[in-house]
């Protein structure tokens, strides 16, 4: 794979691709477990979304390596990132286990109940899910912020300007 299009490093492209897909997935699985009745409509949605970003990840990875090899070691964001595909993953595994544990239940007729996906196993799936949710957000903001740091922190042109020069 190039790591750079037309010049311009393809990190901090295919990082944009998480950033913004990571946070929408995790806002889509909150929803799935917070509102049961948006799986049917939303679900299969989320779920991509989840798996898009999820396979973004590598790929970011990948190219920060090497970007790594260019312009040097970027510190804790390299291992920071390493580490983001574990929190991705679990993340896919909810949104597809709420999507199907809504659609067993409904084929299994517990939808008649009123409250689909609001038996004991699906309110500790839905608060697992929005742990892990959490714990999504968290992750990609460290390594999102120690990318940053790592970037204009450590920059000679910004450190040796002062503002406005």
């Amino acid at each position: 794979m190039p790591d750079t299009i037309d010049g311009l490093p393809l990190h901090p492209l295919v990082v944009h691709a998480v950033v913004v897909l990571l946070p929408l997935a995790v806002l889509g699985v909150a929803a799935l477990a917070i509102r049961p009745s948006l799986r049917d409509r939303f679900g299969s949605l989320v779920v991509g979304v989840a798996a898009l970003a999820t396979v973004a990840i590598p790929i970011a990875t990948s190219t920060g390596e090497d970007l790594e090899h260019r312009v040097g070691d970027p510190g804790e964001h390299a291992q920071l990132g390493d580490t983001l595909i574990w929190y991705a993953l679990p993340l896919l595994a909810v949104a597809v286990a709420l999507v199907w544990s809504h659609r067993r239940t409904r084929t299994d007729g517990e939808e008649r109940t009123g409250k689909p996906g609001r038996g004991t196993t699906g309110v500790v799936l839905s608060a697992l899910a929005l742990v892990i949710a959490a714990a999504n957000l968290v992750q990609v903001y460290r390594v999102g912020d120690s990318g940053a740091r790592a970037v204009w922190d450590n920059t000679p042109a910004a450190s040796t300007r002062g503002p406005g020069r």
